[in-house]
């Protein structure tokens, strides 16, 4: 199954516009095939020559290399592919340099450690870059390599077994699949930071989360079930987020005086790395109507994200809730207005309308209900 992915018009149109383009994302969320493919699609591939910064040989080339050396290293050739660029020593001078001194060369840069190639090429690549962040493939884009029926008929795999692309093109084989990208991948690239002194709490921690997705995290409890104080909690959650293994989403407050001011929920980029942290692979038919609406906000969440990288880059997230409970589960915030969003797993929840008191204290939000009736139109 070829997935076509959103980046296609990104880079329609950037490339060749006089910036360097830089890709984040999390490993295997398909940022090289995306690139090649596109490339080969145009018939652009016999232009490109490419380095990985995983290749020892390939770092050494590129190590701060001379805008003389790079002239060398790309030749005749039209385009610079450098993936996991945050790997190559001194990168951020080397791509100020290319873009600097070899002229009429589409510069291309990836990476899936996002702060870390951040922190090395914000400062000199500032005003010369363009920035494109890649998930793993959103319900649309899967729909458009099948068709929206089909996959329809699949969110209930999707909220068990993720959405990243060697997953989905290998059904069966998903769960075998899923542990290579957890233990091979995601790790090493937390571990890689340097950052994690323990990484049997880093495990615990995530376990811990993987538990309360849907719920209002505080992390002076969470520390006390994981065995650490409250510092360490916000230090490796914070490099969790920076890896793309999770998202925090703060609460919502303005007009009302009962409304959280200062918590925050934490969701997971992909069901399928959550599932697969706590080994839970049962159909939610069999894991009880909690649990199942549990999933069901998250993969909405992760996939509104997704919709919102694309279409509406500006726009902020938000859950809401007050100290009675009343609560929306989504409220999005942007220069349009604001939006909100309930979640129900169970069709017959889905008639009531989110929070009287929200839409009281917010007449101008735009609300909606989400059950997986009427889900197409969301996703």
């Amino acid at each position: 199954m070829h997935i076509k992915r959103d980046i296609d018009g990104f880079l329609a149109k950037r490339m060749f516009g006089g910036k360097t383009l830089v890709i984040y994302g999390p490993r295997q969320s398909g940022k090289t095939t995306a690139v090649e493919t596109y490339l080969a699609t145009h018939e652009l591939a016999s232009d490109v020559v490419s380095f990985n910064g995983d290749e020892t040989s390939d770092r050494q080339l590129l190590a701060d290399a001379s805008a003389e050396k790079l002239r060398l290293l790309v030749g005749k050739k039209k385009i610079l592919f450098i993936d996991e660029a945050h790997k190559v020593p001194n990168i951020g001078l080397v791509l100020k340099r290319a873009w600097d001194k070899v002229k009429g060369v589409q510069v291309i840069a990836s990476g899936s450690s996002s702060v870390e190639l951040a922190d090395k090429i914000e400062e000199p690549m500032t005003g010369r870059k363009f920035d494109y962040t890649l998930m793993p493939p959103s319900f649309a884009e899967l729909a458009s390599a099948t068709s929206p029926a089909d996959e329809m008929r699949s969110i209930e795999q999707r909220m068990i077994y993720g959405m990243y692309p060697d997953v989905v093109t290998h059904p069966g084989d998903e769960v075998d699949r899923l542990r290579m990208i957890g233990k091979g991948y995601l790790y090493k690239d937390i571990l890689a930071m340097g950052e994690i002194k323990r990484p049997e709490l880093l495990d615990r921690l995530l376990s811990a989360l993987a538990f309360q997705i849907g719920q209002e995290v505080v992390y002076s409890e969470l520390a006390q079930t994981v065995g650490t104080d409250d510092k360490t909690v916000s230090k490796y959650i914070d490099i969790l987020e920076k890896a793309y293994i999770i998202r925090k989403v703060p609460s919502y407050a303005r007009n009302l005086r009962n409304e959280l001011k200062k918590s925050k929920k934490i969701y997971f980029n992909d069901c399928g790395i959550r599932n697969y942290i706590i080994g839970d692979w049962r159909p939610l038919d069999m894991r009880g109507a909690v649990e199942a609406g549990h999933l069901w906000e998250n993969y909405l969440v992760a996939e509104r994200a997704k919709w919102r990288l694309v279409h509406e880059p500006e726009t902020r997230e938000f859950f809401w809730r007050t100290t009675q409970q009343q609560e929306v589960d989504l409220v999005e915030e942007s220069a349009s207005g604001m939006k909100a969003f309930e979640f129900k797993w169970n069709p017959r929840k889905g008639k009531s309308a989110p929070s009287k008191t929200f839409r009281s204290a917010y007449p101008d939000a735009v609300c909606h209900t989400i059950t997986p009736q009427d889900v197409l139109e969301f996703l």
